[in-house]
């Protein structure tokens, strides 16, 4: 597996500059797992399928759904592409680098254990303040247009939003300076996460079953039903912040009084 992962790279680097690797390459590969893991949920909702697992009854309009669509294709090309081109000279000033050795698997884990560290940090305070009054009203509400989330909504933000907590995802990386394809595995793993935590599902298989400290969809979809200034769960990935701060109250009494219904449901 190694020798085929090595061949592989070796042939990108060959054919292909540091830069275009580093800004077109990553552009491409956020695009496909983006959208390839997010567009299903689209359709499972107008399909119906999985019903039973998904956590609000309430439906988005197809309208809605293209509206998304179309305004993340913008926002894509208009301003994560400009940043990713932009951001180029500082990684590579920070040692990123992308030729051979590969970095080993003990490395790039423990680096990316490190990213998720740092972001959910950054990220919920970041957040915290996107909820304070203004900066809600004039540039956090646009992520909240979708109070029932579907995975593509979770990169459907205010441009300011965009860059603000992108930086939450982007620091990590930039400050260790790691190996382009450590860089890559890192934006992969975000990106499934935070499309899983948007998706509208919770599956029997979804991740929060078996992490620890793992947010997911449950936990996500309950800050998006609540009025802005109530609603809590403002970590990222892992939810010990939330823990930490007290701002998961709600949601843990919500599960709390949902489990004793149902351990009254199964006694009668």
């Amino acid at each position: 597996m190694a020798s085929i992962i090595e061949s592989g790279w070796t042939y990108l680097i060959t054919n292909f500059s540091d830069f275009q690797l580093a800004c077109l390459g990553s552009f491409l590969l956020h695009e496909s797992v983006f959208f390839l893991s997010g567009l299903p949920f689209i359709y499972l909702e107008r399909a119906g399928w999985f019903s039973k697992y998904k956590i609000q009854m309430k439906q988005n309009t197809t309208e809605a759904q293209d509206k998304c669509i179309t305004r993340l294709l913008l926002y894509h090309f208009c301003v994560n592409l400009p940043v990713m081109i932009a951001s180029y000279p500082v990684f590579r000033f920070m040692g990123m680098r992308s030729s051979l050795p590969l970095p080993s698997w003990k490395v790039m884990s423990t680096q990316i254990l490190f990213y998720f560290i740092v972001e959910d940090f950054i990220f919920y305070w970041g957040h915290r303040i996107l909820h304070t009054k203004w900066l809600y009203k004039h540039v956090h509400s646009v992520h909240h247009e979708y109070a029932t989330p579907f995975g593509l909504t979770s990169e459907y933000a205010h441009p300011a939003e965009i860059l603000f907590l992108g930086f939450a995802t982007i620091f990590g990386p930039a400050i260790t300076g790691p190996h382009l394809i450590t860089l890559w595995l890192w934006m992969v793993v975000r990106v499934l996460e935070t499309v899983e935590a948007h998706c509208g599902y919770h599956f029997p298989w979804s991740p929060s079953n078996f992490l620890p400290l793992y947010g997911g969809s449950e936990f996500h979809d309950y800050h998006h039903r609540l009025i802005y200034t109530k609603s809590g769960n403002y970590s990222s990935t892992f939810v010990y912040m939330d823990w930490l701060f007290g701002t998961d109250t709600g949601y843990r009494k919500l599960k709390a009084l949902k489990s004793e219904e149902e351990a009254i449901y199964k006694e009668n």
